[in-house]
């Protein structure tokens, strides 16, 4: 691993690439910070929803919010393990948050109507949630978006899809998403994924090497 670094933090290229994922993700993340804002404000009426309908609430705001620290930590550590994996996983990330802005912009249902408290925040958990951001659902279509990205190591792959399932039910237990939401983000994130390879190649193949 010490070699591999030595070798890529002398390539100007890489560095370079490295320094733009980065940016780009900073960048996409301000933009899905106002875009969750907007959101929000603009939030209309709840609407029903044949899964939310039939099965009852459950308090999951702990997994909901802590979860995603966890996955983070783990894709943080495979990206340190090799690095010349991390300008890929960056900039597909930074595509899929701005994706995600895009819809959330258009898209403004309000929470299930056990979750409006989520519009006017009071709890520590709910002050971070910003309540009209819900189409796609990001907690499914991240895990997914790695499971993808790591396809070819067969155990991560299902190991990430299993996350992204997992989140999914989480959500959806927790009527913090609708049903949509979630089933809407395997498709979305599969061309997110996709037009991240196609705008990154040279960043893909260089993931991809043994």
């Amino acid at each position: 691993m010490a070699e591999e670094y030595k070798k890529l933090f002398k390539n100007k290229d890489f560095l370079l690439s490295l320094a733009i994922g980065l940016m780009l993700l900073c960048a996409s993340m301000v933009v899905g910070v106002y875009a969750g804002q907007y959101a929000t404000e603009s939030a209309s009426s709840p609407v029903t929803d044949i899964v939310l309908n039939n099965i009852p609430v459950f308090d999951l705001d702990g997994v909901f919010f802590y979860g995603p620290f966890i996955f983070w930590a783990y894709v943080a550590f495979l990206g340190i393990k090799k690095p010349r994996r991390l300008p890929f996983i960056l900039k597909s990330v930074a595509v899929f948050v701005l994706v995600r802005s895009v819809f959330i912009s258009l898209t403004h249902i309000g929470p299930f109507p056990d979750q409006e408290a989520m519009l006017n925040p009071q709890t520590f958990l709910e002050k971070f949630m910003f309540g009209g951001d819900l189409f796609f659902s990001g907690h499914t279509g991240l895990p997914f978006l790695m499971a993808l990205i790591f396809h070819k190591n067969k155990k991560l792959f299902v190991f990430f899809t299993l996350i992204a399932i997992f989140f999914g039910i989480v959500v959806l237990l927790a009527h913090l998403h609708y049903s949509i939401d979630v089933l809407a983000a395997f498709f979305i994130t599969y061309t997110i994924y996709y037009i991240a390879s196609y705008l990154f190649k040279k960043d893909k193949e260089l993931f991809e090497e043994n």
